[in-house]
């Protein structure tokens, strides 16, 4: 058995491997958060995922469910103890993983299905998920979003899909000179132990290959609506965290995982400012956004 250790937002988690068949080598995008050493015997672990193609569950869960990740439904199922099966599948309704996690996903074990394609896909699905819902207690969320990073703060683009997340922040990479990607679908943010509200990016960034291991402090959100004018103003709180809550990712039918997500909005909202920007795909609506946010004026930057 090989054991592997990533940190991903200042949390450490570890993969354990069974079998030469499946190794690091399925979580390519994982190689920068990679740590080159275990860490200590008294280092606190995030979760633990064991990968082991020989195993299968003693019996199945009662269907609860299903899990949206990024336009994938996973099904959910739910055993006695509060234990949580999930099946993962692709784009193509091939099921590639099938993943058992204790009842507050501290450890899991899963068994891989298909190609190297598939493998692929099942083992980064579920290491997503198993972050995001062990770390639903522990101040930290995954979000659906894009964020820049333009002098040393985080700027992250939420919405629906479609609404142009990635057309917008990559309009801020034309326009706003410093200004480089953090993450294009997943970045996670955590309210550290000094208070700071950071995001970091994640080994999972959507159709966008970035996968960076870089972080900055929080500067504001803005949720994006597709429109035929640009007009952007500061949402009030209540409305702020209708938009942000349903951006994480999180199962709302267990409470310890809903509870920690809706506390870590609440936190992150009484510090961080979120803006609403209907737009059009512009340098206009760049202007509107990066004066809103930043606080600065677009004069200074173009000087």
């Amino acid at each position: 058995m090989k054991e592997v250790y990533y940190t991903v937002g200042r949390h450490t988690y570890r993969v354990r491997f069974c079998d030469e068949r499946n190794t690091e080598a399925l979580l390519p995008s994982s190689e920068p958060f990679r740590l080159a050493d275990a860490p200590a015997e008294d280092a606190p672990l995030l979760f633990e995922l064991k990968v082991d193609d020989a195993w299968r569950p003693a019996k199945k869960g009662k269907e609860i469910g299903q899990f949206d990740c990024g336009g994938n439904n996973h099904g959910v199922y739910l055993l006695e103890d509060g234990s949580y099966q999930i099946l993962v599948s692709d784009v193509a309704g091939r099921q590639c993983c099938l993943m058992q996690a204790t009842a507050d996903f501290s450890s899991a074990v899963v068994c891989l299905n298909g190609n190297e394609d598939m493998r692929n896909f099942g083992l980064n699905n579920a290491l997503m998920m198993m972050y995001a819902f062990a770390g639903a207690d522990k101040n930290t969320v995954l979000m659906h979003a894009s964020v820049v990073r333009k002098d040393g703060r985080g700027y992250l683009c939420l919405g629906v899909s479609g609404t142009g997340k990635s057309t917008h922040t990559g309009n801020w990479l034309k326009y706003v000179p410093g200004t480089d990607l953090m993450n294009d679908d997943n970045p996670v943010i955590r309210v550290c132990d000094d208070g700071v509200v950071r995001v970091f990016g994640s080994p999972w960034s959507g159709k966008t290959p970035c996968y960076r291991n870089v972080e900055a402090p929080v500067g504001a959100f803005l949720q994006l609506k597709q429109a035929p004018y640009n007009k952007i103003e500061r949402m009030r709180t209540l409305d702020a965290y209708a938009s942000l809550l349903p951006s994480c990712s999180v199962m709302k039918w267990d409470r310890r995982d809903y509870v920690g997500t809706s506390d870590t909005v609440s936190a992150i909202l009484k510090q961080v400012p979120v803006f609403f920007l209907e737009n059009l795909p512009d340098e206009e609506a760049v202007r509107m956004s990066y004066e809103a946010m930043t606080g600065k004026e677009w004069g200074e930057l173009k000087r």
